[in-house]
């Protein structure tokens, strides 16, 4: 494995009302390395997707140290993060989260646009990108007129478009049945082995058995984590 992309230590997150603190990561410990598939995983409520946001740059932690490539990210103001997310960071959600007013091509040229790419180039590298995904010829449809398997594989080609260092990944698979979910699981898993970091909150074991290594989070800690062998979810 080459160096680490991802790197916590002590992360804390609270979330604080007039009545009580709710503590959702505490004392978080984690090192992930350029080219892994890790996923993360424990019941509802034990603080993955808050560990997913803090990783992605979308929050900040109340307290402790996240490096993203050698990078002290609590040092950074929100616009340099926001200029880092959209260079390196690429999501994946479990509500596909596309924009119905925007075609699929229009869609997938969003992070291109925010990179300042020019026309020329967004044009050929969405293309390239849809046909990687198998919804080149859906390029002009929207989403609604799409089932929830493209939708998700236009989810993934947007994610994917930028050329990002890591994906993100939230439930990818939640609103999808299982041959649908497993067309999903095999794309994330061909963009790793072509290079890309993956970090993926899941609740399923059979989605977390596509990663390399599972890590366990409960009341918001690393309670252990587990190596995954893919042969047996690949054939």
């Amino acid at each position: 494995m080459s160096d680490l992309i991802i790197k916590t230590q002590g992360l804390e997150m609270r979330y604080r009302t007039e009545l009580m603190e709710t503590l959702a990561l505490n004392q978080v410990d984690l090192e992930i390395r350029q080219g892994e598939f890790v996923s993360i995983m424990g019941p509802s409520g034990c603080g993955k997707s808050t560990l997913l946001n803090i990783l992605g740059m979308l929050d900040q932690p109340t307290a402790g140290k996240y490096f993203f490539e050698g990078k002290d990210i609590a040092g950074l103001k929100e616009q340099q993060r926001a200029k880092l997310r959209k260079q390196r960071v690429g999501f994946v959600f479990q509500s596909f989260n596309l924009i119905d007013e925007l075609s699929v091509f229009e869609n997938v040229e969003l992070p291109l646009l925010y990179q300042g790419r020019s026309a020329s180039e967004r044009k050929a590298q969405v293309h390239k990108i849809l046909e990687r995904m198998g919804i080149d010829h859906r390029a002009d449809h929207y989403p609604q007129q799409l089932s929830g398997g493209q939708q998700q594989r236009v989810a993934v080609a947007r994610a994917t478009v930028g050329e990002p260092s890591v994906i993100f990944a939230d439930e990818p698979t939640g609103n999808l049945d299982s041959v649908h979910g497993d067309e999903v699981m095999n794309l994330l898993s061909e963009l790793n082995r072509a290079g890309t970091t993956i970090v993926m909150v899941t609740h399923s074991t059979h989605d977390a058995a596509f990663s390399q290594r599972s890590l366990r989070l409960f009341d918001g800690k690393v309670i252990g984590e587990s190596q995954n062998r893919l042969e047996e979810v690949q054939s």
